[in-house]
């Protein structure tokens, strides 16, 4: 049972949707329903009032077409120089989108949203600069005209009787934040032309005669308003959903827009989202496959796939169904998705087209299946061209025609015989045989060869009189008219199996290779090997160079490329950078950065975006077909997921290596809990025995215990900053403050603070004269040193001697130092810088926290040096080597 929505709430929708405009810049569009109404007056007008405000303003991209008041709103206003651009022997002034991000503005002006900009722009609309521009945090105004909005094209295609090229998505338009009408009336627009403030006299002259006629103007003039009405409609819907205020819901609908590869389908297109938005409707995109799709020609595909893609920007949801019949398959499709409304094109096809497949509007309102049905009609000269089904594919070789010769031949031969040796009544069996054989080889065209070779045959050589193209009797004229009429039919329905073989094959042969890309994948444990199983199957699918980039720290890079040695430079690395942080396809066959010579998927799952991948075709020129973007987005699909399988994997072994490290750390300083109470200890009883008995204490005594006191005090804080060190160290939160350190100065230091722990110790320093100073943070540096000698000390005999040396090695300062204990155990020497690890001499009195020579490895390697240990070669005892570059 799904539970009512509660509207004494705010819409989780809408506050999510609320929530991703934070950070981003916001955007208002100054909407016109002609040239000349004022946007961009009116644009600058707004700008310098937000000046007066404070507001940080500057013209990104303004264009004043000569006006005088438009230029005169320019005063005062900082202007972004432009880029030049050199095209076709021209220079051109593009929006310089760079300096514009680098001068940060908190408002920006562009102008005419719906340019085209020059060849080798970083975007080739200017919208989609915009759109760069709002991410970053910038707000913008932009104009446009009613004209360029995408779901209205061919609307205002056919009131003008002039296509316009540039559109803007309505998706544009939906995101704005704010949509300003500037409206004039026809006749103060027409008044504006006569006057000279739109174009030069001549050409408003023109302009008045074609596109500036009053009818068209108003028409326009109610597009706009009504556009217009529908955004702050959405807007008001959007407050009130925030804002848990009742109201007057819709009912939910869903429009299903039919897909053909007819030139109708991108007027369908339009026409649903139109209708979609007007109902505030889900909008659904339908291809029913059907048999005849293995025979569309290219031209038919194009027009599907750009149905397609135009659908896609426009915010459908693409959905491809195998079928039969087109009708029952929607008619399906419909009910399980409770759609209400369909909309389809209507095609100017043939009489005969219609009575070889039908109708799908016809039957479709026959249905009486309850769906609203909505009709596109095609555009006047705008019929599909493709040629007849039975005309395409038709092999051009003569191969064919030559095997359907001897095939008729041979049949003809075996007639003969029979004929002479046994009696048949219906001799004309024999030529069926090649007449299929030809149709499931080659298909209807060849067959028809062998059906009329086989006619002529049966003619020449069986129908009385014999070796003549003529027939005496009308019966065998009515015979030889219908075993004309069976070759053909057999033919037909032989080449239809066929086709059918052919698709069924292809989709079997994908499947496949689906089904065995998994099972590779599956089996897959290391990512490296993953990422080479992907690209090495893609590229034999797609007969292309692929390559996968994923990101490493905070940058996208090749983690896979086949073959190895694909050409990658920084102009596609960029590309492929801009698709992932855009996760929008972008490259050859898209709509950003469409002429690159890659192609860049971004590939994702329901936790977030995995990777990019990158397709080259290898014949130079060529995009993908929409079977091969399906495969390709099928296959993209599961290696997401099988590389967030590997990385979850990855994750989790970081979490287990993290539990243990746990572990090993409350079980290592429970280990050490007995090194730290040894002191405390010590310094409670002797503390408590001077407080209990300091009159029976003589002076040397009480000195003593308060020595004992004071050296356990200083060994237990010892113990205790390591600890703390050890975890600064563990978090990154040390920061070497550096500065010029003399090494002899930082050795005396040393000694200084050591030398209650060294009274028993001989100490010997020798150091090179002339050393370069260090950069090193004197205070790290110095317990390094004192870490060092206390180890030293640790394991040292009474009277031993501890040897320090300061010295020159090529480009680096080294410090070493040296002791007489019993040295480094074979084993230890991989493990004495491990944190909690103790060498095991064999004397449990040493006290110690195994903290020591990690923490003195850490701080060198932060500073950028280096640490290592080994056993003197001289005689029995351990030297520490600390190396600092100069």
């Amino acid at each position: 049972m799904v539970e009512a929505p509660d509207h004494t709430r705010p819409s989780p929708d809408a506050l999510l949707k609320a929530a991703e405009r934070e950070g981003r810049g916001k955007l208002k569009i100054f909407l016109g329903a002609a040239p000349g109404v004022g946007k961009t007056y009116e644009m600058l007008s707004a700008a310098r009032r937000r000046k007066a405000e404070g507001v940080d303003v500057v013209a990104g991209l303004v264009e004043t077409h000569g006006r005088a008041e438009t230029e005169a709103q320019m005063v005062g206003l900082e202007i972004v120089p432009r880029r030049k651009v050199e095209y076709r022997g021209r220079t051109l002034d593009e929006m310089d989108i760079d300096a514009v991000l680098k001068r940060r503005p908190q408002l920006v002006l562009v102008d005419e949203l719906a340019h085209t900009n020059a060849e080798g722009s970083r975007h080739p609309k200017r919208y989609m600069d915009v759109e760069e521009l709002l991410t970053a945090g910038i707000d913008v105004y932009s104009t446009l005209n009613v004209q360029h909005i995408e779901s209205l094209n061919d609307v205002v295609a056919r009131i003008t009787r002039i296509r316009v090229r540039e559109t803007v998505p309505d998706r544009l338009l939906n995101a704005a934040d704010e949509i300003e009408l500037v409206d004039l009336t026809p006749a103060d627009l027409i008044g504006r032309l006569n006057e000279g403030k739109v174009y030069v006299r001549e050409q408003a002259q023109r302009a008045l005669r074609h596109y500036f006629s009053p009818g068209n103007l108003t028409a326009l003039r109610e597009l706009a308003l009504r556009r217009t009405a529908e955004r702050v409609d959405e807007q008001m819907l959007s407050y009130m959903r925030e804002h848990a205020i009742a109201g007057p819901w819709a009912a939910g609908e869903r429009v299903i827009v039919c897909l053909d590869p007819s030139p109708a389908a991108a007027n369908a297109v339009r026409a649903a989202k139109r209708t979609a938005d007007g109902l505030d409707a889900e909008l659904i995109a339908l291809y029913v496959e059907t048999d005849r799709h293995a025979t569309l020609s290219e031209v038919e595909r194009g027009h599907l796939a750009e149905a397609m893609r135009l659908a896609e920007r426009l915010g459908a949801e693409i959905v491809t169904l195998p079928g039969r019949s087109v009708v029952e398959e929607i008619l399906a499709f419909a009910r399980s998705r409770n759609a209400t409304r369909v909309v389809l094109g209507k095609s100017q096809r043939s009489r005969w087209f219609e009575l070889r497949h039908g109708s799908v509007v016809d039957d479709l309102v026959r249905s009486s299946s309850g769906l609203a049905v909505e009709v596109v009609s095609a555009e006047q000269g705008k019929s599909s061209s493709a040629s007849p089904d039975w005309l395409r594919n038709v092999p051009l070789s003569p191969g064919p025609y030559l095997e359907g010769t001897l095939t008729t031949a041979v049949a003809t031969a075996v007639g003969v015989a029979i004929d002479r040796l046994i009696v048949l009544p219906n001799i004309s069996l024999v030529f069926v045989v090649p007449v299929l054989v030809a149709a499931a080889r080659h298909g209807l065209v060849p067959s028809l060869w062998v059906s009329a070779l086989s006619v002529l045959a049966y003619n020449f050589f069986f129908l009385p009189p014999l070796y003549e193209f003529t027939i005496r009797d009308p019966a065998n004229i009515v015979a030889l008219f219908f075993f004309m009429v069976v070759a053909v039919v057999a033919s037909a329905l032989a080449a239809r199996t066929r086709s059918q073989t052919e698709s069924a094959r292809r989709e079997a042969r994908t499947t496949a290779e689906l089904y065995a890309f998994s099972r590779k994948i599956a089996g897959v444990m290391d990512l490296y090997d993953l990422l080479w199983t992907i690209v090495t199957h893609l590229a034999r699918l797609l007969n292309a160079e692929i390559v996968v980039l994923m990101p490493d720290e905070g940058r996208l890079e090749s983690r896979a490329a086949f073959p190895p040695d694909s050409e990658f430079t920084d102009a596609d690395l960029a590309a492929a950078r801009w698709s992932w942080d855009a996760d929008h396809p972008t490259g050859r066959g898209t709509d950003t950065l469409p002429g690159g010579r890659w192609l860049f998927v971004p590939i994702r799952t329901v936790r977030g975006l995995v990777g990019v991948i990158g397709v080259l075709a290898l014949k130079e020129g060529r995009e993908l077909s929409a079977a091969d973007r399906r495969l390709l987005d099928a296959v993209g699909n599961q290696a997401a997921i099988a590389i967030e399988r590997m990385t979850l994997a990855t994750d989790i072994d970081q979490a287990r290596l993290g539990e243990e490290r746990e572990r090993l750390r409350s079980s290592m300083l429970t280990s050490v809990s007995h090194d730290l109470r040894t002191p405390l200890a010590s310094i409670i009883g002797a503390l408590s025995s001077l407080k209990s008995y300091r009159d029976r204490y003589d002076q040397p005594t009480r000195d003593e215990l308060l020595g004992t006191a004071l050296s356990e005090a200083e060994r237990l804080d010892r113990f205790v900053g390591n600890l703390l060190d050890m975890t600064r160290l563990d978090a990154g939160a040390i920061v070497p403050k550096k500065e010029s350190v003399d090494a002899g100065d930082l050795i005396s230091t040393v000694l200084r603070r050591a030398a209650p722990l060294l009274q028993d110790r001989q100490v010997t320093t020798s150091i090179e004269p002339g050393l370069p100073p260090l950069s090193l943070d004197f205070v790290l540096a110095e317990q390094v040193l004192f870490n060092l000698l206390d180890n030293a000390a640790k394991y040292s005999p009474e009277g031993g001697r501890i040897e320090i040396d300061a010295r020159r090695a090529g480009g680096r300062v080294e410090i070493v130092v040296r002791d007489e204990g019993p040295g480094i155990a074979a084993e230890a020497l991989d493990r004495i810088f491990d944190k909690f690890y103790r060498a095991d001499d064999g004397d449990r009195r040493r006290a110690g926290t195994g903290l020591g020579l990690a923490i003195a490895k850490g701080f060198v390697e932060v500073q950028g040096g280096t640490l290592a240990g080994r056993n003197r070669g001289d005689r029995s005892g351990a030297e520490f080597v600390v190396s600092w570059p100069v």
